[in-house]
């Protein structure tokens, strides 16, 4: 019998002060059984970090031809393509085809040191390609906020994000390993 997806909720209250973006969120989350608390929280940050009415969750694991979140446009193109960990160079090839911009959010300490020893002169060449690193230390912390029904508040000002659920916070400094060069 095959293991079934956990479905977390989420209200999410974001107030980002770099963006002037201020708005609420009601959020449905399924944690594929392979994924980790750790993991899930980095994908709940990222939509966070960009935050918009056209952002949503795909498949993500379940799934090899979507990201973790996309934004489309009205239109149906994808405007952003976001991928949450280590993901294959030629999976960001073939996404930096297909969307405006592609985000890769990494989370895994040294083990993203090395991705990105491997990966780095093919990835430099995707001129979409934004690669944002987060301090394991900082991730492993926001398994604190889990529970099968959160009630969040998210603050985005000068690049630092504070998140919490009103008993704890934590704070995280993302860093912008790779700009977009487009």
């Amino acid at each position: 019998m095959a293991l079934k997806a956990t479905v977390f909720k989420a209200q999410i209250q974001i107030s980002d002060m770099d963006r002037h973006y201020y708005e609420s969120h009601t959020l449905t989350l399924a944690r594929h059984p392979s994924e980790t608390d750790e993991r899930m929280m980095v994908r709940l940050l990222a939509f966070a970090l960009y935050a918009d009415p056209q952002l949503a969750f795909t498949k993500g694991l379940s799934a090899d031809d979507e990201p973790d979140l996309w934004q489309r446009s009205l239109s149906g193109e994808i405007e952003r393509w976001i991928e949450v960990g280590q993901p294959d160079e030629r999976r960001l090839r073939k996404a930096s085809g297909r969307a405006r911009e592609v985000v890769v959010i990494t989370y895994a300490g040294r083990a993203t040191e090395l991705w990105w020893e491997q990966n780095s002169a093919g990835l430099a060449r995707l001129r979409n390609l934004r690669v944002v690193d987060l301090n394991s230390g900082e991730t492993r912390a926001l398994t604190g906020l889990v529970e099968r029904s959160m009630d969040l508040q998210c603050s985005i000002d000068g690049g630092e994000v504070w998140i919490g659920n009103g008993v704890e916070s934590v704070a995280l400094t993302p860093s912008v390993r790779k700009a977009c060069t487009n």
